[in-house]
């Protein structure tokens, strides 16, 4: 894919899950998807608790700056990345089965980027399908529900295709 502008100017921060950590196998492999697309890459470590509004708290503190910052998250990462967009104005967000609308993780996301997918597994038993639905319906979203699990590892590759192609259309603006 050709990279439509300065790199030095985008940034991806990625939000982990609450039992994995800043560099498990979908943040790698999207990653590498995002440095092939020009952006430089963050993935904050969040292992030192468990409580979501702590964690986008640090985020927060973090304050990312980008021309075009980019913010991913799974699970409760979703919910942080998707919490902290009201703060830190993402030109995109990307949502792997958010931890939204649960318990613990009631409030509703403000000011979600117009370019915002979400990506949800039929088969999740964690965080039920219908909140990525109620999400996308709420903040207008692309929504992708793929016959697979919480953690999505089985569809890695289409998710790769996915964040790519969202990639591009952050950087395109539209």
């Amino acid at each position: 894919m050709t990279v439509l502008s300065d790199p030095a100017h985008r940034l991806v921060v990625f939000a982990h899950g609450m039992e994995s950590g800043p560099w498990g196998t979908k943040i790698l492999a999207l990653a590498d998807v995002a440095k092939r697309m020009g952006f430089a890459v963050d993935s904050p470590d969040y292992s030192h608790t468990k409580d979501p509004h702590a964690r986008v708290g640090q985020l927060l503190k973090q304050n990312p700056q980008s021309d075009c910052l980019v913010l991913a998250g799974s699970s409760m990462g979703g919910y942080v990345s998707a919490q902290a967009c009201a703060g830190l104005k993402p030109a995109g967000l990307f949502l792997l089965a958010p931890a939204l609308y649960y318990p613990g993780f009631e409030e509703e996301p403000a000011d979600i980027p117009p370019i915002c997918t979400v990506v949800h597994g039929w088969q999740d038993t964690v965080i039920p399908p219908a909140s990525a639905l109620r999400f996308a319906q709420t903040h207008p979203a692309e929504l992708h529900l793929l016959d697979d699990a919480h953690r999505l590892i089985d569809s890695l590759p289409l998710i790769e295709a996915l964040f790519e192609r969202f990639l591009a259309r952050v950087v395109a603006g539209r």
